[in-house]
């Protein structure tokens, strides 16, 4: 195997890893937060908000991601919307990732001690403060793990946004094959740069999650 290239090709797969990174840290905070509001609708007693939200989350988990860009991508602009490259991938992963999201936060509030609530309401808290600042935080700590998984698994899935032409690591690393007419070796250092990034996050969580601990029993 020849891995020569890397001295002049370096720099194009850094940026390649960088997008993915940029990819991946938009989807996140957006898919969290739209995941944050589908598990309160389908936690509500109102039934129209369960509704919405187990249908969206249904849908969006029994459709495959790349369909769901090729609808935001080339679907909505034959209605008049229209979204830059960048933009389009983040909300295709974004719709994605919060149907996950959602079932995660969702089964880690009901995993917080139902007295948890009744205390807070004895207090005088009203429901949604009593969620906002007694459950939701406990029940972040319990699901840190699941969205730290979740995190990983964008990292590799964005690599399906080089369809459209974003030039995250992937489309780089192909772009390197084509340039140079070798399949192989350019598909080796990607696979090692998505190893190196997500195998660093899950090592970071862990410490995130084990300090979180130690606080918890102090």
């Amino acid at each position: 195997m020849d891995f020569s290239f890397l001295s002049e090709y370096s720099g194009f797969f850094m940026q390649g890893a960088k997008f993915t990174l940029l990819l991946a840290f938009f989807t996140v905070m957006l898919g969290s937060l739209m995941g944050l509001l589908l598990s309160l609708m389908k936690l509500s007693n109102n039934k129209i908000f369960k509704s919405i939200a187990s249908i969206y989350i249904e849908f969006i988990r029994g459709t495959p991601v790349l369909v769901q860009l090729y609808i935001i991508y080339y679907g909505l602009p034959a209605l008049g919307i229209e979204f830059p490259d960048m933009v389009a991938a983040v909300i295709t992963l974004s719709i994605n990732s919060a149907a996950y999201v959602a079932e995660i936060i969702r089964a880690g509030i009901n995993a917080v001690d139902k007295g948890q609530m009744e205390a807070a309401r004895s207090l005088g808290m009203g429901k949604s403060m009593a969620m906002t600042h007694i459950i939701i935080p406990q029940a972040f700590k319990n699901i840190l793990p699941a969205l730290g998984n979740e995190f990983i698994v964008i990292i590799k899935e964005s690599s399906i946004v080089s369809v459209i032409g974003i030039h995250e690591l992937m489309y780089n690393a192909n772009t390197i094959r084509g340039n140079l007419f070798q399949p192989f070796e350019p598909l080796i250092v990607a696979a090692l740069m998505y190893f190196i990034m997500t195998f660093t996050l899950s090592k970071l969580l862990g410490i995130v999650e084990r300090r979180m601990k130690v606080s918890d029993r102090n």
